[in-house]
Parts: structure tokens; C-alpha cells; sequence
């Protein structure tokens, strides 16, 4: 079975092209990249490819709650490593043994200031309407991934995903 794509969704093909034939379908993105490094083995124009997500959803997983101690924990972490860089550069003009004592100042006020900073901005959110107290990480997942690729070379890769298929099985 072939699918051509014509239109509007060819945008999501490989750059430029009006059209892009389904090569082979994936349920994971990582079996599609598998299947995507074994044409590129067997010396296929992988430039003439993409890898097209479709049914995408986000999932949200959620990692725990949002603390003051985090706010103010995650805050000096930054703040540090600002300041380091600050007192890095300033180290680089000051003469001598005052070397050390201004990279080492650096860290020190960055991260003091930047607790300060992640504990106001831990509050400001707070006081916001419709605020969540959770730290969490979002991940954009398809249905299916299929390999797509120009008309021209459509069938060669086919050919190849289907032997891919046979000795993956």
C-alpha cells in the first residue's frame, strides 16, 4: 500500500518538497530511527527522509511539588553559576593571589542572590491566580512514526525497510 501526502501537510516532509510517500510505519520514535541508521547502512540518500510524528499528544509528568527549599535551592544553583562566570571574568584583571579570592566571591554573592531571586519569584507566583505548586516535565508523543521520502526513491526504500522488517522481526 502506498500513501502519497499532497498539500498542506507536505510541510511537514523533508524541506522543499510539494510531496513525500510513506516509506514504512514505526509505533516508537526510537524503532524509526533504528529503521532511519539502517537505510543510511546500506547507503540510501537519507538527505530525501524524514521522520513524521503523526496523533501527537502531550504528556505531562508531573515530579513533585514546588517548595520554598526548592525555589531557593534551584535559584542559588543558578545564581552560582552566574557569579562564577562574573568572578572568573573579573579574575582575569585582577592581579596575583586576589585571583582565587574574586572567583570564589563571585559564587558566593551569585548564589545568595540568586536564592534571594527563586525565593521573590517562588512568592510573586504565589500570589498569582490559578498557580501551580508542582514541578513538572512535558514530552510531545505521536501515535505512529512513519519514515517518509520523495516519490523518486520511494520504492528502494520500501524494499530496504521491508528487509530491515524480516531481520529485526
Amino acid at each position: 500500500m502506498t500513501q502519497t501526502l499532497i498539500g498542506p501537510s507536505a510541510a511537514a516532509g523533508p524541506a522543499g518538497l510539494d510531496e513525500y510517500v510513506v516509506a514504512g510505519s514505526y509505533p516508537t520514535y526510537e524503532q524509526a530511527q533504528r529503521a532511519m541508521g539502517h537505510l543510511a547502512e546500506q547507503n540510501f540518500p537519507v538527505a530525501k527522509t524524514a521522520i513524521v510524528g503523526t496523533n501527537l499528544r502531550l504528556v505531562e509528568k508531573v515530579l513533585g511539588r514546588l517548595t520554598w527549599l526548592h525555589s531557593a535551592g534551584g535559584g542559588a544553583a543558578t545564581g552560582a553559576w552566574f557569579g562564577l562566570l562574573i568572578g572568573l571574568l573579573v579574575s582575569l584583571f585582577t592581579p596575583g593571589a586576589a585571583a582565587l579570592p574574586a572567583a570564589l566571591g563571585g559564587l558566593a554573592f551569585g548564589a545568595v542572590f540568586g536564592s534571594a531571586f527563586g525565593l521573590v519569584t517562588h512568592w510573586l507566583g504565589r500570589l498569582a491566580p490559578g498557580r501551580r505548586d508542582v514541578i513538572s516535565r512535558s514530552t510531545l508523543i505521536a501515535d505512529r512514526y512513519d519514515i517518509v521520502t520523495t516519490p523518486d526513491v520511494a520504492e528502494d526504500a520500501k524494499n530496504l525497510l521491508i528487509k530491515y522488517g524480516w531481520r529485526t522481526g
